[in-house]
């Protein structure tokens, strides 16, 4: 009989950290974009998802950068669903990732499995880690619910037995979402049943791509003999499969750069990959056709992609390969979901042998015939309408909890959404202050020396703060609001009478400092910034008051110590600098740099903040030696290569390994 249990994984891992408490008002920062000259030719359904209402902000999530590179052995929550043939461990804390995926008669471990846990910048909003099956849902890119509590219960499964229901609500689009697993008796194929909701009398935008991370010692097999390659050059073109430039890019050690391979799998044919070793032992994916898209990445044997490799996990641990499957032919599109509507469907993960060398044809062929014989094409149909019998049916035991979020959405839509209750029970201090101007009217005042929390942004939302009384916070949050929306003007002008009467002038002046960044004003940025910078110092409770309430709360958090205004400090500091950089006020910057705590200057992101502030001092021969002395940016963004061109600005030498994270050939 298959079994749900609850477990503790422990493993060495890094702190995640506080949030970043500042609101994300710039643009995003994301890969997924193309050039205009590679639209022509797209299949119109393509070409028209493509330039579907992209994500243009990350509001109202917040951006998580508080994590580190110290690992230490944690306890982790686990659940483990089993039965004779698998067994499953899920992390519900950590977005219901699946993180171990055994066959139980082989022995053998199907997927990769990172023996740490270190979060890096490839989440849409922060904090991401490698390793196991994770769920993508939102926009492209890695989910914002990476590192984030899901809800979880038994709920009966269509086999009489149990399943295992992960749910959240997804902030970025505002939609409620599903994943149900379980193991039918004798099963040698873990069964995944995913719904995604639209409850709005509007149509949303959605996206999901299942992300499977495998050791890259593989070949990748999907039915297909076309493919659309997407590389950090930002440009998409149409390749053959499996060579390409002379090349058979279905062994990721064969390609020298990070890329995506998206394969164009023809209407009809089953939809399905896998990853095989040599000696034909591996993982197979498949599912009903609603989800239609196959993609293999690949980080490539050039330096840059086995610095990442290193960087994500333990160095001489091996590395890996994701095989993935999405709504769409390809990550750069959303797909429209009407209103008061759903998408579902049905996913099976299991053991695959097959022979994986020779023509690509006859590996096709044989390993399509030994999958059929495994798990039949009509048993995935048939298995899905069984579960979606049971999708709307009530969770039982709760085995853990996600955010209040969505129990806010409810109360304040009165939504009814059988299968995921989004209960009261779950409404935390963050969502207090929204859930009193929802049912009063009015937005309650922080308390003194408090930053504002995080800002609510849709639209029931901003008209809601555009009628509540007029003090500096709702202002605050309305201006937020009216931004995510577009209306600049407006935001600005709210933020400007925010500012009269405000006791602490700080956070709407930040926010006006990044308007002006982004019309192209970097002086009164830089000055809206420094004096934002100037109030924050001013109004921060001293040393002596940080330590008791450090005291108060039990000693050291997560973060070390870092009470929330180190962590605003920082934020503020870091965008800081840069303006005042840009505006060539050194000086400024250095003064900003200064006043910061002795710790956050120790990070290496500010390591190399102070790499650019001595290169702008002409101290040159200084700033190498930061580099000399060795730091790690534990932020550092997927495709940034902000620390390559500080060093370029510093000598000729080749950029040190231990730095080198580029993810494109030099001139792209």
């Amino acid at each position: 009989m298959t079994t749900i249990r609850r477990e503790v994984l422990t493993l060495p891992a890094a702190s995640l950290g506080p949030d970043n408490p500042l609101p994300p008002l710039r643009p995003l920062d994301e890969a997924h974009r193309i050039d205009d000259r590679d639209r022509a030719g797209l299949p119109r359904d393509m070409a028209r998802q493509v330039d579907h209402e992209p994500l243009r902000s990350l509001l109202p999530v917040m951006v998580r950068d508080g994590y580190d590179r110290t690992r230490r052995a944690r306890e982790l929550d686990a659940l483990v669903i089993e039965n004779d043939r698998l067994r499953a461990t899920v992390l519900p804390a950590l977005g219901g990732r699946i993180a171990s995926l055994r066959h139980k008669p082989s022995d053998r471990e199907l997927l990769y499995v990172n023996p740490v846990l270190q979060p890096a910048n490839f989440a849409l909003n922060g904090a991401w880690f490698s390793g196991g099956i994770e769920w993508n849902i939102g926009a492209t890119g890695h989910t914002t619910l990476s590192c984030s509590p899901v809800h979880a219960a038994r709920v009966p499964a269509p086999d009489g037995g149990e399943m295992l229901r992960l749910w959240e609500w997804e902030r970025l689009r505002d939609l409620p979402f599903q994943v149900d697993l379980w193991l039918p008796d004798g099963s040698d194929f873990l069964y995944v049943g995913v719904r995604v909701r639209n409850p709005h009398e509007r149509p949303v935008p959605t996206y999901w791509w299942s992300n499977v991370a495998v050791p890259e010692e593989r070949r990748v097999l999907a039915p297909a003999d076309e493919a659309y390659h997407f590389g950090y050059e930002r440009r998409l073109r149409r390749v053959p499969v499996p060579e390409y430039d002379g090349v058979d890019r279905t062994y990721p050690l064969n390609s020298t750069y990070a890329a995506d391979y998206f394969y164009d799998v023809p209407d009809g044919r089953r939809r399905w990959i896998a990853a095989l070793d040599e000696h034909g032992h591996g993982l197979a994916q498949t599912s009903t056709d609603v989800l239609r898209g196959r993609k293999l990445f690949v980080w490539g044997t050039g330096p840059g992609g086995r610095r990442w490799q290193e960087w994500l996990t333990e160095p001489g641990t091996g590395g890996y390969c994701e095989i993935q499957a999405g709504l769409a032919r390809t990550q750069l599109e959303h797909v429209g979901l009407d209103p008061e509507s759903e998408v579902s469907w049905l996913e099976a993960y299991g053991p695959l042998e097959a022979r994986p060398d020779g023509d690509w044809h006859t590996v096709l062929r044989g390993a399509e015939e030994r999958l059929e014989a495994a798990l039949p094409r009509a048993d995935v149909d048939t298995a899905y309408e069984a579960w979606r019998a049971h999708a709307d049916s009530e969770p039982g035991e709760r085995l853990a909890d996600g955010s209040g979020w969505g129990a806010l959405e409810v109360l304040r839509a009165d939504l009814k959404l059988p299968g995921t209750p989004f209960d009261a029970s779950t409404l935390g201090e963050e969502q207090e202050p929204w859930l009193h101007l929802l049912r009063t009217g009015t937005l309650p005042e922080g308390g003194p020396h408090e930053p504002p929390g995080p800002t609510l942004v849709a639209r029931p939302w901003r008209d809601m703060l555009e009628t509540t009384a007029a003090t500096p916070l709702a202002e605050y949050h309305l201006g937020i609001a009216q931004w995510h929306a577009g209306d600049r003007a407006q935001a600005v002008r709210s933020w400007e009478r925010g500012l009269v009467g405000a006791a602490e002038r700080w956070p709407l002046l930040r926010c006006l400092a990044a308007a002006d960044q982004a019309g192209g004003h970097p002086e009164r940025a830089a000055e809206q910034y420094a004096e934002a910078f100037d109030d924050l110092c001013a109004h921060r409770p001293d040393a002596a008051d940080a330590a008791d309430e450090e005291d108060e709360a039990g000693g050291e958090d997560e973060a070390g110590g870092d009470d929330r205004w180190t962590a605003v400090a920082a934020a503020l500091g870091r965008e800081a600098i840069g303006a005042l950089l840009a505006a060539g006020r050194t000086a400024d910057a250095r003064a900003v740099w200064e006043r910061l705590d002795p710790a956050t200057r120790d990070r290496g992101r500010f390591k190399l903040a102070e790499g650019e502030l001595l290169a702008a001092e002409g101290r040159t021969e200084e700033a190498r030696a930061l580099f000399e002395a060795g730091f790690e940016v534990t932020d550092l963004r997927e495709g940034d290569e902000s620390i390559g061109a500080l060093w370029a600005r510093l000598g000729d030498e080749p950029l040190p390994a231990r730095h080198d994270f580029r993810m494109r050939p030099d001139g792209d």
